[in-house]
């Protein structure tokens, strides 16, 4: 005979007895966890501010990926206390040792008046446009809402930047600024995949804006034309949340990591030679930074640039799609990054490899970031 819903809710309160709202609300002061399993929709309806907000799909998952321990005291909230029973009743079966439910719910939680926020939700274009990203745990409608409230400015729209302005585009960064001085060359094309033959002579960040804004409309492009020096590079990362360094030079390379450590601003590097790539990772902090791996540009003519030295069109766009990479997994919180590391790449024989970059104390630039 089987067992009713009715009758195992409330064998599970007998087993599991809920907490009431002001025990949830003294134990969150106290650092335990308070997680609302609603659906989206419901949740637009308004949340515990001090809740986390991760859907009972995938739930396990996403309290991983949020760096829950098995032993941390968790308690989840529904609507009314029914559907967080179950769930807590999943979750000690899965190991975790002190899960609650959160008797009444939501519902109990606004009607004891204490502190709950409305969030700005995904809208339904949003989360079909983001299916396949809002599934993933480390993304999920918080981590996107992340990437939409992020400000990411691109120093570059060529090999590097192409890649790393598509998929940040996609993925739904909600404002993208591109910086470029330069015009579309023919010889660009096989590898600075924004642009088109169409677009030879054209404003490379022209040609950026209208690629950018056919693939996603509801993100803002700022095309910025200007050539990054010393005296402005400040100016165009203010406001930003996080750089990708695309440049091919080592002054604007120079220029854009000193301003970034002065205003505190994530700097994610690349740099491609040839079959040689590199992808690094300065933090806010600023410290290791760019010139704690590399003290000074080289000689002039010691490094060859791609009119000299020819690259294959994939190369860059690997190492820009991994620059991509590296920048969602920084705005959604994921722990493992390449965050004071740097990876290279040979790409002829495929031997990758990840290195610390030690913070230099002697670094003229961040020696003395705090």
């Amino acid at each position: 005979m089987s067992v009713s819903i009715k009758q195992r809710l409330a064998a599970l309160r007998e087993q599991m007895p809920p907490v009431d709202v002001a025990t949830a609300a003294a134990l969150v002061e106290d650092g335990a966890w308070l997680v609302d399993i609603r659906e989206a929709d419901e949740i637009a309806q308004g949340t515990p501010t001090s809740a986390r907000a991760l859907g009972r799909g995938f739930l396990e998952m996403r309290l991983e990926a949020e760096g829950a321990c098995a032993d941390d005291t968790i308690m989840l909230l529904c609507a009314s206390g029914s559907r967080s029973l179950l769930a807590a009743d999943q979750l000690r079966g899965l190991g975790y040792t002190d899960v609650r439910s959160v008797d009444g719910g939501f519902d109990a939680w606004k009607d004891a008046g204490l502190a709950f926020e409305t969030p700005v939700m995904l809208d339904n274009a949003d989360r079909a446009r983001y299916a396949r990203q809002l599934t993933l745990a480390e993304v999920g409608e918080a981590g996107q809402t992340r990437l939409r409230d992020a400000r990411v400015l691109i120093i570059g729209a060529g090999g590097l930047g192409s890649p790393a302005a598509l998929y940040l585009a996609a993925a739904g960064v909600g404002h993208l600024g591109i910086v470029d001085h330069d015009v579309v060359d023919r010889s660009n094309l096989h590898r600075q995949i924004l642009h088109r033959d169409v677009s030879v002579g054209q404003p490379k960040v022209r040609s950026a804006f209208a690629t950018l804004s056919a693939l996603n409309p509801a993100i803002d492009i700022e095309p910025i034309q200007a050539r990054v020096t010393d005296d402005n590079a400040a100016e165009l990362i203010a406001g930003y949340d996080l750089v990708i360094d695309g440049s091919d030079n080592f002054s604007a390379r120079y220029a854009v990591n000193d301003a970034c450590v002065a205003a505190r601003v994530t700097l994610v590097y690349g740099a491609v030679e040839r079959f040689s790539g590199q992808v690094g990772v300065f933090p806010a902090g600023g410290r290791p930074c760019y010139r704690c791996l590399f003290a000074s540009a080289p000689p002039a003519g010691a490094a060859p640039s791609c009119a000299e030295a020819g690259v294959l069109g994939v190369v860059p766009g690997l190492v820009g799609t991994l620059q991509a990479l590296e920048a969602l997994k920084l705005i959604v919180g994921m722990p493992e990054t390449l965050s004071a590391k740097v990876l290279t790449l040979d790409t002829k024989t495929q031997r990758w490899r990840s290195v610390q970059v030690p913070a230099n104390p002697a670094c003229p630039t961040c020696a003395t970031m705090g």
